[in-house]
């Protein structure tokens, strides 16, 4: 539920982010959408980050396995290492799913259609997200997910 509130939470900040930006951009409020439309767009995010904890979750424990069954090198047991491990084995095998999801879930509260530049974001899994992962996995349990939820945000 923790995860779901932090997402929200910043779901609307990137939704009162859009909202300034539209203003800005046409003077107007026209277009932005309906408060249903928002509500949605929240609870989108929501969703998405009650996913993301299981993912989180669910990949530390693989990793946990690896080094359980002495499929891993040492520097993965713990520290940097293990930090980094996690965050190669998210972005790999659940990055792309998520990245696919995070946009069907945008097209849907925008109605909007198509993946069109979804390869590029793609590539940020490598370049952005396994080091920002790594950090995230570096500090404490309690402030992974928040960090997530901004670092999505600021993604956007």
């Amino acid at each position: 539920m923790s995860a779901a509130i932090q997402f929200g939470i910043l779901g609307i900040l990137g939704t009162l982010g859009e909202f300034i930006s539209q203003k800005i951009k046409t003077k107007s409020f026209s277009g932005f959408g309906s408060l249903l439309q928002i509500i949605l767009e929240i609870l989108g995010w929501a969703l998405l980050g009650i996913i993301i904890k299981y993912g989180f979750t669910g990949l530390k424990g693989f990793v946990n396995g690896l080094i359980g069954h002495n499929l891993s090198p040492d520097f993965f047991k713990d520290g940097i290492g293990f930090a980094f491990a996690v965050s190669v084995f998210t972005n790999v095998l659940f990055g792309p799913q998520m990245i696919v999801f995070h946009r069907f879930t945008n097209n849907l509260t925008q109605k909007r259609k198509g993946y069109k530049g979804i390869q590029k974001t793609c590539f940020t899994l490598i370049w952005f997200w396994i080091p920002a992962h790594t950090d995230t996995f570096s500090l404490p349990k309690d402030f992974q997910i928040g960090l997530a939820a901004y670092g999505q945000l600021c993604s956007e």
